[in-house]
C-alpha cells in the first residue's frame, strides 16, 4: 500500500468514527399512550383488545368508560382524549357540529341489537312484540331497568323501541333509569330490577343473566358505534393507528366474541 493510499485510509476511518461519513440514523420516535373515550357496554371487548395492541410491544391505551353523552360532554369541556367510540350517531354528530371531531378519520365500528334481559334462574321467553305484557313481566312494584332514555343511547333505543310497538306508554312509569347501560344491567344482576333492556354484547359479560327476547331491528334506529379521533389529540397519528388496530381480524374477534356485530369499513 502506498503512502497516499494510507493516508486516505485513515481519513476514512478517522471520518467514519466521528460520524460524519454520513447521516445518522434517527432512532424511532416512541409511540406516546392513547387516550380512549368509548361507551360502557365497549367495556369488556375493549380491555381484551388493549391486551392485544400490548402484546405487539406498544403502551398500553388509557381506557375511560362512561356513557357516550358524559363522554362527549367531557371532551367538549376540554378533557384531554385522543378518540372517542360512541354507542350512537347522536353524539358523534354533537361533538363533530362543535368541531371537536377530526371528520375526516370517523368511521362505524360495530353494530348491536337491543334485548331484554332477566335473571337467568327467572328466565321467560318472550316474543317482543305489540300487546308484549311487560308490567307482567316486572311484577307488581317491580321496575324495568333502562339507560337514561333521556341522554343514554341504550335507553334511547329502548324509548323508541317500546314507543313503535305500542308499550312505552305502560311502563314509562316503571322505570329504574340508570346513568349508562352496564348500570342499567347491574340492576338486574342484582335483583334490583327484574328485568332491563341492554345491548346483546353486555349479556355476554353477565353469565348469570339471560336474554328473554330481541326487539325487532325496524322498532328502533340502527344501534352503530362510530369512532373518530379527536381534535384535542395529543398525537394524531398514535390515535389513527390505534384506531385502525380496532379494524384489524384480531380485534373484530374480540368484538363478535363480546357480542357485538363488526361491520367493513
Amino acid at each position: 500500500m502506498t503512502l497516499g493510499e494510507n493516508s486516505r485510509r485513515i481519513v476514512m476511518l478517522l471520518a467514519l468514527a466521528l460520524g460524519i461519513a454520513g447521516p445518522a440514523q434517527a432512532a424511532p420516535a416512541p409511540q406516546r399512550t392513547v387516550t380512549v373515550f368509548a361507551a360502557a357496554s365497549l367495556t369488556d371487548a375493549m380491555r381484551k383488545i388493549a391486551t392485544l395492541w400490548v402484546a405487539q410491544g406498544l403502551p398500553a391505551p388509557t381506557l375511560s368508560f362512561a356513557s357516550s353523552s358524559v363522554l362527549a360532554k367531557q371532551v367538549e369541556q376540554g378533557a384531554p382524549a385522543d378518540l372517542f367510540i360512541s354507542a350512537d350517531l347522536k353524539w358523534m354528530d354533537w361533538l363533530a357540529t362543535r368541531h371537536l371531531i377530526r371528520t375526516d378519520s370517523r368511521e362505524t365500528l360495530l353494530g348491536n341489537s337491543l334485548v331484554l334481559v332477566e335473571r337467568s334462574n327467572a328466565l321467560k321467553p318472550v316474543t317482543i312484540a305489540p300487546g308484549l305484557d311487560l308490567v307482567g313481566i316486572i311484577g307488581p312494584g317491580g321496575r324495568l331497568a333502562v339507560g337514561d332514555p333521556a341522554s343514554v343511547p341504550a335507553g334511547i333505543y329502548a324509548r323508541q323501541a317500546l314507543t313503535k310497538l305500542g308499550l312505552w306508554n305502560s311502563v314509562s312509569a316503571r322505570l329504574a333509569p340508570a346513568e349508562n347501560v352496564r348500570a342499567a344491567l347491574l340492576l338486574v344482576e342484582r335483583g334490583e330490577a327484574p328485568a332491563g333492556i341492554v345491548y346483546a354484547s353486555d349479556v355476554t359479560a353477565a353469565p348469570g343473566l339471560g336474554i328473554a327476547g330481541t326487539f325487532p331491528d325496524d322498532s328502533h334506529d340502527a344501534i352503530v358505534y362510530p369512532a373518530a379521533v379527536l381534535q384535542n389529540a395529543g398525537d394524531a397519528d398514535d390515535a389513527g393507528r390505534f384506531l385502525a388496530f380496532l379494524s384489524t381480524d384480531a380485534a373484530k374477534q374480540a368484538f363478535r366474541k363480546a357480542g357485538f356485530l363488526t361491520v367493513g369499513k
